[in-house]
């Protein structure tokens, strides 16, 4: 009887073993994978100082709002720039003739100072022999209070179609 007692006991130890030997292989498998899901926890929350996810997401949404409205504000201090330039009066456009056709050469001259709208001024030169005289006449929607010469014509068209 004594003999198949130490074979039952045997039999229990060598169970026991076994299942140590799975027990320790599990918490091996188990400490890995929870190393793993450590280092991906640290790379979600990062540097960001707050150690819950929950407070990570409510940081990135404040963060977002924040982009959102110094977006918005961007866009309408742009949208007040665009509309500044185009009033500005960039244009220019020159047309050089000879006043006076029996003498003389292309020293008389007409500029055209315009923005988008053709908004702005146009300023004519006549060069005669003795004397010069300058005339400069306010431009609305390319057209003017004062009659236009033919040449202020040309130099306001040349400013109007540069980029």
């Amino acid at each position: 009887m004594n003999g198949l007692d130490d074979n039952v006991w045997l039999a229990i130890v060598a169970g026991e073993g076994v299942l140590t030997i799975v027990a320790l292989i599990w918490v091996v498998a188990i400490t890995g994978k929870l190393s793993k899901l450590k280092k991906a926890h640290k790379r979600l929350v990062g540097e960001t100082g707050v150690p819950d996810l929950e407070g990570v997401l409510l940081a990135l949404h404040n963060k977002i709002g924040e982009l959102e409205d110094r977006s918005e504000e961007q866009e309408q201090r742009l949208a007040k720039q665009e509309k500044r330039l185009t009033t500005l009066k960039g244009r220019v456009g020159v047309h050089r003739f000879n006043a006076f056709a029996d003498s003389g050469s292309d020293l008389s001259f007409s500029v055209a100072i315009v923005n988008d709208e053709q908004d702005g001024v146009v300023i004519t030169g006549i060069h005669g022999r003795e004397q010069t005289f300058l005339y400069a006449k306010p431009l609305d929607k390319g057209q003017s209070a004062y009659m236009l010469s033919p040449e202020e014509k040309t130099a306001i068209s040349q400013a109007s179609q540069k980029e």
